[in-house]
């Protein structure tokens, strides 16, 4: 005989809580990086540290799960941009947001090389996921006769990632070395 374990159906009021811990803690890790006190967080979500504890028993899982999170809903940018906007202007508003998300991420880049195996999946995840979001707004915007067609889309996260990185502008828009680097995509 096989026995089948059905995941554990989560209560209501605990994903409330999961989902105000998350977006507490991206508001704080943008406001005082990665390492905020978790009573910080727990304040700002309005719950107890006990309920922070028990949903990230540490904190390079409540980090992990944030980026996560970001990652995902950056990804997800990437159609309802298309279906709201021109290709040229939904890649340009896209590129934004991914400088924001760089640019709120400055404390993760230690975070990421300190060997704790939470962060293992966080790089190939951030490329599996945002580089064919990347790709689908490069491709609409090749076939407008925006772009060029030769970009390649993980070379562009890269590149916008780097130069987000080491310069990021103080209100989160592309630096002017982004905006440069994304004028260079322009049809010949």
């Amino acid at each position: 005989m096989t026995s089948t374990t059905e995941p554990r159906k989560v209560r209501a009021d605990a994903r409330q809580n999961l989902d105000a811990l998350l977006t507490a803690a991206r508001t704080v890790f943008a406001r005082a990086g990665v390492d905020a006190p978790a009573r910080e967080i727990a304040t700002e979500a309005g719950v107890g540290v006990g309920t922070l504890y028990r949903h990230f028993p540490n904190r390079a899982e409540l980090v992990a799960a944030v980026f996560t999170s970001e990652i995902d809903a950056t990804a997800a940018a990437a159609g309802e941009l298309l279906a709201e906007h021109p290709p040229k202007e939904a890649l340009d508003l896209w590129i934004t947001r991914f400088t924001r998300f760089v640019a709120t991420k400055q404390g993760l880049s230690a975070a990421l090389r300190s060997g704790d195996p939470a962060f293992d999946a966080l790089p190939a995840l951030l490329m599996g996921k945002l580089g064919p979001a990347l790709a689908s707004l490069l491709d609409a915007a090749a076939a407008a006769g925006d772009i060029r067609d030769d970009v390649d889309p993980l070379e562009l996260l890269q590149a916008v990632g780097d130069l987000s990185h080491r310069a990021p502008s103080a209100d989160g828009t592309p630096n002017p070395m982004v905006r440069l680097l994304l004028d260079g995509l322009r049809a010949r």
